[in-house]
């Protein structure tokens, strides 16, 4: 008698409740241990310091003005990102083009270039001599509010892009197909059919789009400038008032000032995820009443062309071109001493290549426990697996690591893992670190992706005598392939490049972004050249791109929908 194959072996495992419910309680146990109760307990660990805030009404009233900041900057730029992100989407995924694969995968390249290193190159292009200034004679966007909203634009952008095109790759175009076989023009069949359908992903992608507004420092404090602040350029400012030499600040009121900031952004960013979790799905949009004659006019060539041509001028104009900015002198570095000198590792190029191995080896384990940890949260979320009221509140909750301004994440985990295991080796804590930071991107627009699914479609399978395996091989897995990888992407590009928790947490490893922020700073003192900072950030963008060109043309290989 032929022995089962593995798969049928596994599928009927999975029928059984005690492994059913096995992997979810071991979801909800480590999303609790390692991702959620950390930082938050490391913030409670230092709460009774929230009085020495409290007892300076100009300390207190300066925090909440940085956390006002904070929501009006991010609120306005989520939004500005879903509307410029959909129709960078659409090209990527409906265009007929070549070079798509190529474009989809350049989108990713201000979330790959380290956060110091991008506010830093936004800097130089909108505000120094050395940028478009010069066209000017004079700085064309000083640093502030405006120059702060450039950046949060650029570096939010593509997570919006990379959601959506995920789930416009997942979804069945039969649908809008149907509604063009009807009379529908294509601007009408997108707006009453595909982005319906498409709502949690959009939902999701305007949260993550916020919470990455929210909770960037490093980068912000570089382009705020000295007269405005927002939450984490705040709490960075209180940093480095408290380590100046002499302390500017003592530890009590820096250690309040942390707790108090970082809680008051987690309160009201945890008040608008459930608002938006209880009202988006009642929200009417996008607008379903139809314009025939504007939506025809709309949907054809020449609009087509014209919405194309302006999303790319966005794209290169404001976003590609400043980002690379910074690294544009690599290519001067070629014909000079710098590159051989980077390729055999001579002075600081030898650190350079071993954080570069640390930084990849790093986003690889974090994107696979990622994946693994993930996946079963994302079901729970979006199939209300531990009942309706626990698996909205689980959604909510797994919002709040992307709320924390990344260096406050790291200092809290910090206080917790350093003070309850004392012997825990710092690669294992730059693990978990990156990996509070980067598990709710995965799950977030996995839930989105489950979502999307149809109950019905899963329910006929089981009727049919599929095991819950069988169902989430044939059904789920295939539908949503194109969401698992686009999460995956976000996860790897926000670890490798994360700064400010990185430092927060270790003192010996140092990862590719930590260097070159050190680079830069050392640029002051001419320590570092300009070139030297340029090759560094295009060896690092160049790499990146690499490996997520290679991982879309494995995956769309494979045929689409």
């Amino acid at each position: 008698m032929p022995k089962p194959k593995i798969t049928e072996v596994l599928d009927t495992l999975s029928s059984r409740k005690s492994v059913k419910y096995g992997m979810y309680s071991t979801a909800v146990i480590v999303f609790f241990a390692l991702i959620l109760l950390p930082p938050i307990l490391g913030i409670i660990i230092k709460w009774n310091t929230m009085q020495q805030v409290l007892i300076q009404p100009e300390l207190t009233s300066r925090a909440l003005n940085a956390v006002a900041n904070s929501f009006i900057i991010a609120l306005f730029v989520s939004a500005i990102d879903v509307a410029a992100g959909i129709p960078m989407a659409w090209l990527i995924t409906r265009g007929k083009s070549k070079w798509l694969n190529v474009l989809d995968t350049v989108a990713d390249i201000p979330f790959i270039v380290p956060t110091a290193a991008l506010g830093y190159s936004l800097l130089l292009f909108w505000s120094e001599p050395e940028g478009i200034s010069s066209l000017f004679g004079s700085s064309l966007v000083s640093p502030g509010w405006l120059l702060v909203t450039l950046l949060h634009f650029t570096f939010s952008y593509p997570v919006v892009v990379r959601v959506v095109v995920g789930a416009l790759l997942d979804y069945k175009k039969e649908y809008e197909q149907a509604s063009r076989t009807l009379g529908a023009p294509p601007l009408t069949a997108a707006r009453t059919v595909t982005f319906p359908i498409l709502k949690p992903s959009l939902i999701a992608a305007f949260i993550l789009a916020f919470s990455r507004s929210i909770s960037e420092t490093g980068a912000t404090i570089i382009v705020a400038g000295t007269l405005f602040e927002n939450g984490p350029a705040f709490i960075q400012k209180i940093t480095d008032d408290f380590k100046a030499v002499p302390p500017r600040m003592d530890q009590l009121t820096y250690e309040g000032s942390l707790a108090f900031a970082s809680f008051v952004l987690i309160a009201i960013s945890f008040t608008i995820f459930a608002l938006i979790r209880i009202l988006g799905p009642k929200l009417k949009l996008p607008i379903k009443k139809i314009y025939p004659t504007f939506d025809r006019k709309l949907s054809y060539s020449k609009a087509a062309f014209s919405r194309d041509s302006v999303t790319l001028l966005i794209f290169f104009a404001i976003i590609l071109i400043p980002s690379l900015f910074v690294a544009l002198p690599a290519f001067q570095a070629i014909s000079t001493e710098t590159l051989p000198n980077a390729i055999s590792g001579v002075g600081i190029w030898s650190e350079y290549w071993q954080s570069l191995i640390l930084s990849y080896s790093l986003g690889a384990i974090v994107t696979i426990f990622n994946v693994i940890i993930g996946l079963p949260m994302a079901i729970i979320a979006a199939r209300r697996k531990a009942g309706a009221l626990p698996s909205a509140i689980l959604d909510l909750l797994v919002n709040i690591p992307l709320i924390v301004p990344s260096i406050a994440l790291g200092v809290s985990l910090k206080f917790f893992w350093k003070e309850t295991f004392t012997f825990m080796p710092e690669m294992l804590l730059l693990i978990f670190a990156h990996l509070a930071i980067t598990y709710p991107y995965f799950v977030r627009s996995m839930s989105a992706a489950v979502e999307r699914i149809s109950m019905d479609t899963e329910e006929a399978a089981r009727t049919l005598g599929a095991k819950p395996l069988g169902v989430f091989r044939t059904i789920i897995l295939p539908l949503t392939k194109y969401s698992i990888l686009s999460g995956a992407i976000m996860v790897f590009t926000r670890s490798v490049s994360e700064t400010g928790a990185t430092v927060a947490v270790v003192t010996t490893l140092r990862t590719a972004p930590v260097v070159i922020v050190d680079w830069v700073k050392q640029r002051v003192a001419v320590t570092v050249t300009p070139l030297e900072i340029g090759l560094g950030c295009g060896f690092l963008i160049l790499f990146s791109f690499m490996i997520l060109l290679a991982l879309r043309l494995i995956v769309r290989g494979r045929g689409r929908y």
